[in-house]
């Protein structure tokens, strides 16, 4: 069964950046959000065995499962190689998965941050692509594809050696076009050519390009004073040919409106608001801000218990804005109860996840100099 593009909704709803209180997602607002976004028309949702913590699934059989008919939305989840231990997880994952989101099927299932060595070498050593092509066979997948995050070359041998492969996820925005670490603009083209449909993540890069620095949001605004930065961003995701769904990772009801107000009768790029972006681009290319997208892979891991995206943020703030102090105070606040930068043990264990290849062990020890 080939995927229906036609009935595939333009905007996805990605679970992993949920509104919480206290560090326990908040049901009600996601109900909410949940309602909007379905009234709206819109009806993709986008989980992962380990977002919030392996919360986002359940959260999902609470706000959507258990209150819409299972044919009136599309579910996605993600298998994740680097909990693997041995070919028996796929399995034990995978139903644990089903039980969490109380379904008897996925409509869409990826292997999880496919990227150059560790996640792709453990996919081809536990047989997973075999694998779920078995589950499809039994009607529990309904469409098989990965989440990537790995070079170009790596994204041209999987799809050669894996044509049962239906679709792929990206990172890609405005932002991370001919970013050297991510190269978003060649995964593109490489899908694009080979008529791969792709689902985009990141399309704000992580709320990067929904929040600009002052100067960049002004040149937003100076060619539309009503449009919000983040719709800039998704518009110019949503202009490309081929992208099937735009996922965004939703905090808030606003987020989502702005986001249906988007998408809602879209309105593609014109030539002069590319140019717009292209200077926009231009000017971000000259503030060495760190790009991080809070994806949160690297904080489960650390020895130390450093919050290492939310001291990104601060060290970002502090290199646009040296002589802010509202930086400082915020990451003293963060430390009260998490690790500090200069905690940092250098094992390496946070650079081994991260999909933005970020340098971490020497961007902790900017942090500890900077913020400390």
């Amino acid at each position: 069964m080939s995927i229906d593009r036609n009935r595939m909704p333009k905007l996805g709803f990605g679970m992993m950046r949920l509104p919480e209180k206290d560090g326990v997602v908040e049901l009600p607002k996601v109900c909410e959000m949940v309602d909007t976004f379905m009234k709206a028309g819109f009806n993709y949702f986008d989980s992962a065995y380990v977002y919030h913590g392996g919360k986002s699934e359940s959260i999902i059989k609470e706000a959507v499962v258990d209150r819409y008919p299972r044919d009136s939305f599309y579910l996605a989840t993600k298998l994740p190689g680097w909990a693997m231990k041995g070919p028996e997880d796929r399995d034990r994952m995978f139903n644990e998965q089903l039980s969490r989101c109380g379904v008897d099927y996925f409509d869409f299932y990826l292997l999880h941050s496919l990227e150059d060595g560790n996640n792709y070498d453990t996919y081809e050593k536990y047989d997973c692509f075999n694998w779920a092509m078995e589950k499809k066979a039994e009607g529990k997948i309904r469409h098989f594809g990965f989440s990537f995050h790995g070079t170009p070359e790596l994204l041209e041998k999987v799809l050669d050696q894996h044509p049962e492969v239906e679709f792929v996820q990206i990172q890609l925005n405005y932002a991370d076009w001919n970013n050297p670490l991510v190269q978003s603009g060649k995964l593109y083209e490489i899908l694009s050519s080979r008529q791969v449909p792709v689902i985009v993540m990141e399309p704000v890069k992580g709320g990067t390009l929904a929040n600009l620095a002052p100067e960049l949001d002004g040149m937003l605004k100076a060619a539309n004073p009503d449009a919000s930065s983040a719709s800039w961003a998704m518009r110019f995701v949503g202009s490309l040919d081929g992208v099937m769904t735009i996922l965004s990772g939703m905090s808030t009801k606003e987020q989502v409106e702005d986001n249906l107000n988007t998408f809602t009768n879209f309105v593609p790029l014109t030539q002069e608001e590319h140019g717009i972006i292209d200077a926009v681009v231009q000017k971000m290319l000259d503030m060495p801000l760190i790009p991080c997208t809070s994806c949160r892979y690297c904080c489960d891991g650390c020895p130390a218990g450093i919050q290492i995206p939310d001291v990104f943020r601060a060290l970002n703030t502090t290199r646009m804005y040296p002589k802010d102090n509202r930086p400082r105070m915020f990451y003293n606040n963060l430390t009260d109860h998490s690790g500090k930068a200069s905690a940092c043990v250098a094992c390496g264990q946070c650079e081994g996840v991260c999909p933005q290849h970020l340098p971490v062990i020497e961007l902790m020890k900017e942090a500890a100099e900077k913020l400390g």
